[in-house]
């Protein structure tokens, strides 16, 4: 009988844009659905999405103070990419998305961890932006840009967002 091998899909969250990210992770849980190998790789921006909503008490230099001052915290505090408004925009994108039971970003990051999406916090991005591994949520994986490529390699969709 011949053995059969999962399609993988890799997806790059490169922004902290809210409407992105539900992309990213609505993509991810239906690749997942699927049974597609999938991996999310989140780098800069992106790595927002992954921080734990509540600060964590650790030492930071003052640079990285200021970036975690200024970055978003958390999936549920992402601004949208068009029409933010002063932070009305993702308020008003909530509505709309609970009203259509449309699931919110931090339930989709729930669904794809229960699915064994795999996702990935880019080391060399927490280091430029001060992002601690104990500021991220639990169960995620660190590597480089090498781990992603090695998956990337072997995936049949690859996506940046």
């Amino acid at each position: 009988m011949k053995e059969t091998t999962k399609e993988k899909t890799t997806i790059v969250l490169f922004s902290g844009d809210l409407d992105k990210a539900i992309a990213a992770f609505i993509i991810a849980n239906g690749a997942a659905s699927y049974d597609h190998e999938v991996t999310i790789f989140a780098t800069f921006w992106g790595l927002n999405a992954l921080r734990k909503d509540t600060p964590v008490p650790i030492k930071k230099g003052f640079l990285e103070k200021m970036f975690g001052w200024m970055m978003p915290r958390g999936a549920d505090n992402l601004p949208l990419s068009k029409m933010n408004f002063m932070g009305m925009g993702p308020k008003m994108i909530k509505h709309i998305m609970k009203k259509h039971n449309v699931v919110p970003l931090p339930d989709l990051i729930g669904m794809a961890k229960e699915q064994g999406v795999k996702l990935v916090a880019c080391t060399m991005s927490m280091d430029l932006l001060g992002i601690q591994k104990e500021e991220l949520l639990d169960d995620l994986e660190y590597a480089g840009v090498g781990a992603y490529l090695g998956d990337a390699s072997e995936g049949k969709v690859n996506l940046f967002i």
